[in-house]
């Protein structure tokens, strides 16, 4: 009997877990290990963020599902890896620390066969001084409570515009380095749509605020788009939506400090400017989630299985390329680890060879440009594939995974709603393949004319409502689970 550990119960970590204990069946243990007591569908956070949803809507109970499929469930953090073991004992191992289950505070050792580390972000709100909304002066949409909080704020500010009172809005990211483009976009759709559906659309000032060099590069380095027989890029489509909204933005923004009523960033072209605001929401930098690693002789080999921003080493090519020399083989296949067959990474937890978007500083010096974004349907059909090479390897008894999830040779389809009411609400549709642009394949453009593109419309809403239902009917592992893609 084998033991497969999987760290994190997100939307990677929960889709490896299901499939593993489908294949494997009664004969392996399959053991989730997640600080987390419940699975939160995060696309819908922005629905809980204006009000639209409840956050009950977006999360269910871990335990119930895990008890139904007989995969073990431990409410805990991963601490420290030990892929040799201890001592005379080479038996590897992951020390973890209960946060639920009664336990609170416990550490214990989890022997595992095979390990998945899909822990997900840090959210490193403290990179930049005054974001956040435990510590700082914005809200966040990044977990389900940030969300339920933003909303309390956000009716604030509708009060305050059903006063007669003026109100300024700033939504994007926080820092140069951040990702996530894509839900601080969605978010400032919605805000717009909430406002001007109450009416209050004259009295608020929406400004969006990116690290992006141009609107619509959403950490890809942007598409270019078919449409009536030109090709225009993405910047062209998502300004025009802005221009058609009345939404102000500003690009090339590395924020670096912000106080009660103001935010205070510097710009591509070096110089330091600051905008007053009434309510912002600024997505935080990522990073891994600090795990250490460790030798049998208890010696620190934490630089040998993770990169410095916390993020796990797997099979890409990380020998610090030129922007000019990327290439789409530059990124991982199998996301196995170099030096331990045994373990993978997936989603977010694992370290990519270079950004997508073309790397920037400002005249400053400061970095200034998206990292890579790894979220959602990516993450998804990483944990799935990682999971049959893992239960290929157990069967042929190899060290050798089969199945592949290259971010250089999959598509991402982001359905990002505009408004969500189901008769007048709207979502912007947008696909893109592959994700790492390809110019060995595409030499144009890096990705196929033919399978990426763009729309705007009513369709595209129903469309995400019904995914919305669809992926927790599936994390609930609801019958025929497994026939919902990735």
């Amino acid at each position: 009997m084998k033991t497969i550990a999987v760290l994190g119960g997100g939307v990677s970590g929960h889709t490896a877990a299901q499939f593993l204990k489908r294949k494997l069946g009664k004969n392996h243990r399959v053991i989730v290990v997640t600080p987390n007591a419940k699975w939160n569908w995060i696309p819908s956070n922005i629905w809980v963020g204006i009000g639209e949803m409840k956050k009950e809507d977006v999360t269910f109970e871990l335990a119930p599902v895990y008890k139904k499929m007989n995969i073990e469930y431990l409410q805990a953090k991963a601490v420290s890896i030990h892929p040799n073991g201890q001592d005379k004992d080479n038996s590897p191992y992951v020390k973890i620390e209960y946060t639920g289950q009664g336990k609170v505070g416990q550490q214990e050792e989890l022997k595992y066969d095979y390990l998945i580390n899909a822990t997900g972000p840090k959210l490193n709100f403290h990179k930049t001084e005054g974001i956040g909304p435990e510590h700082g002066n914005t809200v966040s949409v990044c977990t389900y409570d940030h969300a339920e909080h933003a909303f309390k704020e956000f009716n604030g500010i509708i009060e305050k515009l059903r006063r007669g009172e003026e109100a300024t809005i700033v939504i994007g990211t926080g820092h140069g380095t951040c990702t996530c483009q894509g839900a601080a976009f969605e978010y400032l759709m919605n805000i717009d749509h909430k406002i001007t559906s109450l009416g209050l659309k004259d009295k608020a000032n929406i400004i969006y605020i990116t690290n992006e060099a141009r609107l619509g590069d959403f950490g890809v380095g942007g598409m270019h788009l078919k449409k009536g027989g030109y090709i225009t890029h993405s910047k062209v489509f998502a300004e025009s939506l802005f221009a058609e909204r009345e939404i102000g933005w500003i690009t090339g923004a590395h924020v670096e400090k912000v106080e009660k009523g103001t935010i205070h960033f510097e710009q591509l072209d070096g110089q330091k400017r600051s905008i007053n605001y009434d309510f912002g929401m600024l997505i935080p930098p990522f990073s891994g989630v600090g795990i250490t690693a460790v030798d049998n002789d208890g010696s620190d080999i934490t630089e040998k299985l993770f990169k410095p921003n916390g993020f796990m080493i797997v099979d890409a090519d990380y020998t610090g390329k030129e922007y000019k020399d990327w290439s789409a083989k530059d990124w991982p296949q199998t996301l196995q680890n170099p030096e331990w067959s045994n373990i993978f990474a997936v989603g977010i937890a694992f370290a990519p060879p270079h950004a997508i978007s073309e790397p920037r500083k400002s005249v400053n010096g400061t970095p200034i440009a998206p990292t890579p974004p790894r979220t959602g349907m990516p993450s998804a059909m990483m944990g799935k594939a990682v999971a049959l090479s893992i239960c290929d390897m157990i069967k042929n008894n190899n060290t050798t995974p089969r199945h592949t999830a290259c971010m250089s040779e999959m598509g991402a389809a982001c359905v990002a709603s505009t408004g969500s009411n189901l008769i007048n609400g709207s979502a912007v549709s947008m696909t893109m393949f592959p994700i790492v642009q390809n110019f060995e394949k595409y030499p144009e453009h890096g990705r196929s004319l033919s399978l990426t593109f763009g729309e705007v419309g009513l369709a595209g809403h129903w469309i995400k409502t019904l995914l919305h239902y669809l992926f927790i009917y599936k994390a609930k592992a609801k019958p025929l689970w497994w026939l919902i893609p990735e």
